[in-house]
């Protein structure tokens, strides 16, 4: 993997895109709950105060409030930290927003052990599975700067609530400024043969590491982004396994009721192939180095090796 480091985080690629198109369309607003600078949205406070709502450290009163303006037929972005977003005002997302179908688009920060230094409590490992629950939600978990733009674009576009996983820290740059992407679409970021290796937001990155050290090893892995988790894209999976007859869901997040369990169910219906699934085991992390953070809990490049390197033999 020979990439080039990513100079912002994709919440900040992502509010960087919310301000720009501030200018094209001057109806949409904006949302905070009291972390402006965390969630780069005081990027958007800056050129347009008369459009942002800061409304303190008050996430239910915030997507009740955001509802509200939805309900008038605006675009409503709210913004904030995963686990907050997700923990704190779920029944307010579930029964305000995704009930009545309402465009409000949320930038969700620090997904996963992406926010490794800050520990457990603001590690959102639980996010994905309870926005893809939610009837109406749709999911989008970028990986660098130019899907991070494009997942904003999409959800400014698309009606009814939309959730983008976001993170901590800038990793790599994966994607070209002029690629495209769509709701319910994926990338084949590494093409192979053997066993495919399902993935999204930084795991991408370690999923691409996983199949540098396969290849030594002789297996040639097929890695795909999945950075649109629902819908997803099941016709790219299903395209893939016809190749290689075996498949890992590496994913940052619990393992349980993850992309994973969605992947494998689907596989186990459609197309039974040996699948390893790599995700936190019914764990909570703990605070560090976000690379020593994944080593530690079995989140990395060598433990997706690992197992791709059991579904391969499992094929045997």
């Amino acid at each position: 993997m020979n990439l080039a480091p990513a100079k912002v985080p994709t919440r900040r690629a992502f509010a960087q895109r919310m301000t720009d198109r501030g200018a094209d369309d001057g109806e949409f607003v904006v949302f905070e709950s009291d972390l402006a600078k965390s969630t780069y949205s005081y990027l958007f406070h800056d050129k347009y105060p008369e459009r942002y709502f800061n409304m303190g450290i008050a996430e239910i009163g915030t997507v009740a409030a955001a509802a509200g303006m939805a309900q008038q037929g605006r675009n409503v972005v709210v913004c904030g930290y995963g686990v907050f977003v997700t923990m704190r005002a779920v029944e307010a997302i579930r029964s305000f927003i995704c009930y009545p179908h309402l465009n409000v688009k949320f930038l969700s920060s620090h997904g996963g052990l992406t926010a490794a230094i800050d520990g457990v409590t603001h590690q959102a490992t639980e996010d994905i599975a309870f926005m893809t629950t939610l009837p109406q939600m749709k999911v989008l978990v970028p990986a660098d700067t130019a899907s991070a733009a494009a997942a904003f674009d999409i959800a400014l576009a698309t009606p009814g609530p939309v959730f983008t996983r976001l993170m901590r820290d800038p990793l790599f740059e994966l994607y070209g400024s002029d690629e495209k992407f769509v709701l319910g679409g994926s990338k084949i970021v590494r093409k192979g043969k053997d066993v495919t290796i399902a993935t999204y937001g930084d795991m991408v990155f370690q999923s691409l590491a996983a199949a540098d050290e396969l290849a030594k090893k002789g297996i040639d892995a097929e890695v795909i982004d999945f950075y649109s988790l629902k819908p997803w894209d099941q016709a790219a999976l299903a395209e893939s396994l016809k190749k290689t007859g075996a498949l890992v869901v590496a994913e940052n997040h619990q393992k349980r009721n993850g992309f994973g369990y969605e992947a494998a169910v689907w596989t186990l219906l459609n197309n039974p192939v040996p699948t390893e699934l790599v995700g936190l085991e019914d764990t909570f992390a703990e605070s560090g180095a976000y690379q020593k953070t994944l080593d530690k809990f079995g989140l990395s490049g060598a433990s997706i090796a690992e197992k791709a390197a059991k579904v391969v033999a499992k094929k045997k």
